[in-house]
């Protein structure tokens, strides 16, 4: 078995494509932190390669989120939904709609027959479907006079 078999075998393994989260979800406002998030957990996968028991631990290690206004940011985490502010973007253009996504590269450690884990030399990208979003513009607006 060797390093190389075990990346083509990591490499051929179907990786979920993340949907970047944002909150607020729909509609956001220009100068305002728009927190984006997405659903990554670790995953194991037997295999069976050379009629030998292969046990990859897959994890996601680096998030790049595309904030669809031609930015991005990297991150190790995949961020969280409010109150949390891991990852936030301000949006500087207003009356637009940005296509926001996110792309994970995936780390992986193998093992051959129940031994020890062993880093595979090599990661694996996947880039989640485009989310619109629209950026808004809001003036403030006095009320309740005395």
């Amino acid at each position: 078995m060797t390093d190389a078999m075990v990346l083509a075998a990591f490499r051929r393994i179907p990786l979920p494509e993340l949907r970047a989260q944002s909150q607020p979800a729909d509609k956001t406002l220009i100068n305002f932190d728009t927190i984006f998030f997405t659903q990554a957990e670790p995953l194991t996968r037997e295999l069976t390669l050379l009629g030998q028991d292969v046990r990859l631990e897959i994890e996601p290690s680096t998030f790049v989120w595309d904030h669809g206004d031609g930015t991005t940011s990297t991150t190790r985490t995949p961020g969280a939904a409010y109150p949390s502010k891991d990852v936030v973007h301000r949006y500087a253009d207003a009356r637009v709609t940005v296509e926001h996504r996110v792309t994970v590269t995936w780390t992986a450690q193998w093992s051959l027959n129940g031994g020890p884990l062993r880093p595979v030399d090599g990661t694996v990208t996947t880039t989640g479907p485009q989310t619109p979003l629209r950026v808004a513009e809001a003036s403030p607006a006095l009320s309740g006079q005395r």
